[in-house]
């Protein structure tokens, strides 16, 4: 590049000798050729000063540039099918979360437990709470625990509802939930009871909350729920 400037350099000098009498260069006057000549040697200059700097760097430039490309792609992609990512998302958390639910429009699926139980993370009244599902118990009943995260009036309720359980016969108190959630299926006014304490390990998703849906069924290792639509 060098070279190419200094030849530059010297063929204008050359013309401008040569068409120093006739004032002119083509439609340019001398003057206005030679300042022309000085400006395209200060950029040429430039120009190649710049690259032998940068000559090392361009190899790392052009990788951050196809790095971010490709990040800029995979985030487009992202976001063009985030539906159906998360489908695919709840339904590998489902088979790897006992409980979760995998949700498709108003149809919920839960995976079978370990021990052949239908473990059911639900939402009441805002509060998380783990239930089993129990086609035999003709409610929702909830331990203690589980009334406590859910808001319920402890210390009011009255325990005068006789109920048979595989420990025997014993009382709960009848409540109505305002919303038991269970992955996109939402059901509000829901009637409940409460376990007395000591009474019951582990909640129950009785027929009081099933009996609200479109359909319910086991298919094999799955729990398949429908919500009206």
């Amino acid at each position: 590049m060098l070279w190419l400037l200094l030849i530059g350099l010297g063929l204008s000098l050359v013309i401008l000798f040569v068409r120093h009498e006739q004032g002119t260069i083509g439609s340019l006057t001398t003057n206005d050729f030679a300042s022309l000549t000085v400006k395209i040697a200060f950029l040429v200059f430039l120009g190649g000063s710049v690259l032998v700097i940068f000559r090392e760097r361009f190899a790392k430039a052009l990788q951050a540039m196809v790095f971010w490309l490709v990040l800029g792609l995979v985030l487009a992609l992202g976001y063009t099918y985030r539906f159906e990512l998360r489908t695919v998302y709840d339904r590998l958390m489902a088979e790897l979360v006992p409980g979760r639910a995998a949700t498709a429009g108003r149809i919920v699926e839960i995976a079978r437990g370990r021990v052949g139980e239908f473990n059911v993370l639900t939402q009441v009244n805002g509060g998380t709470i783990p239930m089993v599902l129990d086609t035999g118990a003709s409610a929702v009943v909830l331990t203690q625990e589980a009334a406590k995260a859910a808001g319920l009036p402890l210390e009011v309720l009255n325990y005068n509802v006789t109920v048979d359980t595989a420990n025997g016969r014993t009382r709960a108190a009848s409540v109505t939930l305002d919303r038991i959630g269970v992955g996109g299926l939402i059901e509000r006014s829901v009637p409940a009871l409460i376990a007395q304490p000591g009474q019951l390990r582990t909640s129950l998703l009785g027929m009081s909350f099933l009996n609200r849906l479109e359909s319910w069924e086991v298919r094999g290792d799955k729990l398949i729920m429908r919500g009206y639509p």
